[in-house]
């Protein structure tokens, strides 16, 4: 299956949540990059501390979201949080949105789709300290290991990422859904 999968992330991403999604994705064939806001490498946050460094195959500027098929969201605290920060991170999520493709958020990531301000009147869930924000923000917060709503698939943490891989493989094979919506 000739898909084109976007990872975006910068450093503090949580590793397991770049990684577990990105084995499943090309154990199904998928072409899996990683975007990030700068070139060279990100470093991950593991655990309770700093782990591993990981390439980046594109920049913000080098993409668009007509590039790729669907949009994958590690979490972490410091990865969200830098990226929400970034307008051009915030537009990069917008167009998947825009284009119904789908988007799959994972732990703290919703914090950066809540910038984007593509959350409202979506059923969510995330890391529990994220729920206020969701709610804040106009979603309605469930504590499900995996939700999908019209192609935005999210779940609570690394303990969900069986579900949440196997929902994010789905959603990339049926592809764009007319009812997604930022």
């Amino acid at each position: 299956m000739d898909k084109r999968i976007a990872i975006l992330a910068t450093d503090g991403f949580e590793e397991v949540e770049l990684t577990s999604p990105k084995e499943a994705m090309e154990k199904e064939g998928f072409n899996v990059e990683i975007v990030s806001l700068k070139s060279g490498n990100i470093k991950s946050w593991d655990g309770d501390n700093w782990g591993q460094d990981f390439k980046v195959d594109k920049t913000l500027d080098e993409v668009s979201a007509k590039d790729y098929h669907a949009l994958v969201l590690p979490g972490g605290v410091i990865n969200p949080d830098n990226l929400r920060r970034e307008e051009s991170a915030l537009i990069f999520v917008r167009d998947f949105f825009k284009q119904s493709k789908p988007v799959c958020a994972i732990c703290h990531a919703p914090w950066t789709l809540i910038s984007a301000d593509v959350v409202e009147g979506r059923t969510m869930t995330s890391f529990s300290s994220v729920r206020k924000d969701l709610e804040n923000a106009g979603a309605l917060w469930v504590d499900q290991e995996v939700v999908v709503d019209e192609a935005l698939v999210t779940s609570r943490n690394p303990d969900d990422l069986p579900a949440f891989n196997a929902k994010v493989i789905e959603e990339i094979k049926e592809g764009k859904h007319d009812l997604q919506h930022a």
